[in-house]
């Protein structure tokens, strides 16, 4: 199945559904997303009534029979050996940048195991994704990286932001329209002072000269 253009994907992963309000807004907004499924990921997406336009990984997690029924549907099937040095996830990410996306939303990367869910994190650091409006979605909330420059963050009045560095220090941090104010701060890993910011107005900003932030916008008072 030919992915439409332009091109914004939606990567379900095989963690838990976190369906939620962000995640069905984020869902509303893009009828004509090219669906890819990392293994497992293909039944979250069929949780949600998605047509799969892609499946990717080693398919430890489906069996031959929803295999078989995903490929009559018409779904591109991209099987990996088991032993490999990505993660399913990783695969379908790298899939989504090599065919020009200009947004992907991630969907079920959480779960019960933390190895797997900070690995999904520090995926949005791949090189290939540095210019792409990669995000992770679940329930209420979204999470994504930014880095040196000035980001605009879009929300509501009292929704909840977190500035987490995840590369060592990040210096030079100025912010606009957040309850705690950073003025020419550094935030290094670590210490959790930039968790539970508050925005003042429905848009906020952040710029930095170094390093690299995890930016976790939650609806509403976290």
């Amino acid at each position: 199945m030919e992915a439409p253009k332009p091109l914004t994907a939606f990567i379900f992963a095989n963690g838990t559904t976190d369906d939620g309000p962000l995640v069905r807004r984020e869902l509303a907004a893009a009828a004509d997303a090219w669906i890819i499924a990392a293994d497992g990921g293909a039944r979250q997406a069929q949780y949600y009534g998605l047509p799969i336009h892609s499946v990717v990984g080693d398919l430890d997690s489906l069996d031959e029979l929803e295999i078989a029924q995903l490929t009559e549907q018409g779904a591109d099937i991209q099987r990996f050996p088991a032993e490999k040095n990505e993660t399913d996830l990783e695969l379908a990410l790298l899939l989504a940048a090599r065919k020009d996306a200009h947004r992907i939303r991630v969907f079920s990367a959480l779960g019960g195991r933390l190895d797997q869910t900070l690995s999904n994190i520090y995926l949005l650091a791949l090189a290939p994704l540095r210019h792409i409006d990669v995000r992770l979605m679940a329930g209420k909330q979204q999470a994504w990286i930014i880095y040196p420059g000035r980001t605009v963050i879009q929300g509501a009045k009292d929704d909840t932001i977190s500035l987490i560095p995840i590369a060592g220090e990040a210096q030079g941090i100025r912010t606009d329209n957040l309850y705690y104010p950073l003025r020419h701060e550094t935030l290094t890993f670590g210490p959790a002072r930039g968790v539970s910011n508050v925005m003042q107005s429905e848009t906020a900003h952040v710029q930095f000269d170094s390093g690299v932030l995890l930016v976790v916008h939650t609806l509403g008072r976290a």
